[in-house]
């Protein structure tokens, strides 16, 4: 029984989501199981390939919904779910009871487990120390911004550790031991536990980077580090730098997009109000209130650079104006 899960890559929530799924899945639903994770990426153009849905059951977790018959499992928190009308109107006529969706939930990891727990009597409290963590990075829940950029938690060296990776094999080897162990264990694992000192330094460099590079106006910053690799820093870190801040906008570039990254600080000394998701979703991209963002082709930097200028001047306004 080959069961493929597909999961946000490059993301910790995804991971855990993966691991969660695969736990619950082996042990509520049937043993004789082979999982293979795929990761996903969000990206300018079509996010799926319908022949990579090969399994005897295919399963997207913390990514978005896919109408395809060969999709038997879901589960999301995005607000930004549905990438059409006709897309939510099919979730909405769903009858098979295994496709979930809820926008409230800090983590999807956190919504699986409620619906595992609840639906299909699985006992969560194993992993119960990657479902509170999973919560906390998602939903930065963090009880400061020290906490989110000092990387003194395993979870936080594992995020980093997840959202660099640019080995594609890298999660899917990774799933399996969050499902398992420890995340301190997880870190001292022979593939793992080499990456952290060089991106430790790397989390260094780039706060400096990030303190060159960041203006600081109205409430909201800018930046644009496209001409650095840069691809995976920490999103905390603009705050960090600057508490003064509500909103943050920045650039940056990997092998396959540009991103503009969106997001409001969890500390902020106003109640951000602006929903980014619905900012980032009339350029294409999405998220949710509070954090979002939209990819652009290699190729876009300058459309990308335009978008993120809108957005800094929209965000900016709303400050002045008192929104």
């Amino acid at each position: 029984m080959k069961v493929r899960v597909f999961f946000h890559d490059r993301c910790f929530d995804g991971a855990c989501s993966a691991a969660l799924f695969s736990r619950f899945y082996r042990e509520r639903i049937r043993s004789d199981v082979h999982f293979v994770f795929s990761g996903l990426l969000h990206r300018a153009g079509a996010l799926f390939n319908q022949n990579d849905f090969d399994g005897d059951e295919n399963v997207i977790v913390d990514f978005k919904y896919s109408s395809s018959p060969k999709i038997t499992w879901w589960f999301d928190h995005h607000e930004s779910a549905f990438l059409t009308p006709a897309d939510s109107a099919h979730f909405e006529q769903d009858q098979s009871n295994q496709k979930f969706y809820d926008p409230s939930f800090k983590s999807c990891t956190r919504f699986l487990a409620m619906i595992a727990e609840e639906r299909f009597g699985f006992k969560p409290a194993p992993v119960a120390e990657m479902i509170r963590w999973a919560d906390i990075v998602d939903g930065a829940l963090y009880a400061d911004a020290g906490t989110a950029v000092e990387m003194k938690e395993p979870a936080m060296k594992l995020t980093m550790v997840i959202e660099s990776s640019q080995d594609p094999s890298f999660g899917p080897r990774l799933i399996p031991l969050l499902a398992t162990q420890t995340l301190a264990e997880v870190l001292e694992a022979s593939f793992v536990a080499p990456l952290l000192p060089p991106l430790l330094a790397r989390h260094e460099r780039s706060i400096e980077i990030l303190r060159e590079r960041t203006e600081s106006k109205d409430g909201t910053l800018f930046f644009d580090v496209t001409d650095q690799e840069l691809e995976g820093y920490n999103k905390f870190v603009p705050y960090y730098l600057h508490p003064e801040s509500v909103y943050s906008v920045g650039l940056s570039k990997s092998s396959f997009r540009v991103k503009v990254s969106v997001g409001s600080n969890p500390w902020a000394p106003t109640e951000p109000v602006v929903n980014l998701a619905k900012i980032c979703e009339r350029y294409g991209g999405g998220g949710h209130a509070r954090v979002g963002a939209i990819s652009f082709d290699v190729t876009q930097r300058e459309a990308a650079r335009r978008a993120a200028q809108e957005i800094v001047q929209e965000l900016r306004a709303s400050i002045r104006q008192g929104k």
